[in-house]
């Protein structure tokens, strides 16, 4: 390197201790980004966690009161402590009839068909992690509902995820075979996972827009009316309003409905519905452990290849998707 070189680099090199008296970054800020990152990593596992408990705490409330019943309750005190805030803190109320309607045929879908789906199948013998492995074909059955419904195109490995999956449910089902009731329990959590599927395209479609607070209480005001007129005519006794079912009323109610179901809002609103999806497939083993380690439900070798098998091929084609 000739001299002249060396005395051009100079001119344009920054001094040696420029770098030192640059302005350290405002620890205020650094602790924001910090804590932003930790909650968009922790948000979608809690989201699981809490939506994974609501399997265990239905069966436990269910002996103690009807499907309907309990879901009257659970919706009922959702709708109650949502209005209340709503109220509280002055949130928008939709403008039009059409916005209100587009809500209650949400949670019509969304709640009401999904719920009673899931907790019939329960009451009927299904046990927890059936019933969650059945609800977490979600992601792949909404891609195939928006290929249908929205013309939206569903890539070779959601097509394989969708055979990989009902693979998977086909060796739990084999595992348990389907005498006496079963397949009405079976034909109601299909029913729960249609009705889920349907309110979550129908949310996306004409409801991306809606407040949390006074839609979800909208919706749950809705779908606690619906459930009650279907509890007074199925199911006329009164509940026993045992420890175990006002228990699991108040975490079905508090937890569930209101903390899993705003988490979830929450996240399609950062930007994170694919972060739900990647983690969906976790749902059914997480419900299943709990329900063989609180409820001793049991699982053959043949079934719980299923969840293997069901959870690699749902997991496998929501990341590809997120990637894709």
């Amino acid at each position: 390197m000739t001299t002249s070189t060396l005395t051009t680099a100079s001119l344009h090199r920054p001094p040696a201790s420029s770098a030192s008296t640059l302005p350290p970054a405002p620890p205020a800020a650094a602790r924001a980004d910090r804590l932003g990152a930790f909650v968009a990593l922790s948000l979608p596992a809690l989201f699981i966690l809490l939506w994974s408990t609501g399997y265990v705490a239905g069966k436990i409330a269910l002996p103690h009161a009807g499907p309907f019943t309990l879901l009257a309750l659970r919706f009922g005190l959702a709708a109650v402590v949502l209005l209340a805030v709503s109220a509280a803190t002055g949130a928008p109320w939709p403008k039009t009839a059409r916005a209100w309607m587009h809500l209650g045929v949400v949670g019509l879908l969304m709640q009401v068909l999904h719920f009673s789906g899931v907790y019939c199948a329960i009451a009927w013998g299904l046990p927890t992690g059936v019933a969650a492995l059945l609800i977490g074909m979600m992601p792949l059955a909404t891609a195939m509902g928006a290929h249908l419904w929205l013309a939206e195109r569903m890539s070779v490995a959601q097509w394989l995820g969708m055979l990989g999956g009902a693979a998977g449910v086909a060796l739990v089902i084999v595992d348990r075979p389907l005498g006496g009731g079963a397949w009405m329990a079976y034909g109601a959590g299909l029913l729960g996972l249609t009705g889920l599927v349907a309110g979550t395209l129908y949310q996306k479609r004409f409801c991306a827009g809606m407040d949390l607070r006074t839609g979800s209480g909208i919706q749950m005001t809705v779908s606690a009316l619906a459930v009650l007129a279907l509890a007074l005519w199925r199911e006329p006794g009164a509940p026993d309003w045992s420890v175990e079912l006002l228990g699991a009323t108040l975490w079905l109610g508090l937890v569930n409905s209101i903390g899993a179901f705003s988490l979830m809002f929450v996240m399609i609103r950062r930007g994170q519905a694919g972060a739900v999806a990647k983690l969906f497939y976790l749902i059914p083993g997480v419900s299943a452990l709990m329900g063989m380690g609180l409820l001793g439900e049991h699982f053959g070798a043949l079934a719980l290849a299923g969840f293997v098998v069901s959870a690699a091929s749902v997991g496998l084609a929501s990341m590809s998707r997120a990637s894709g």
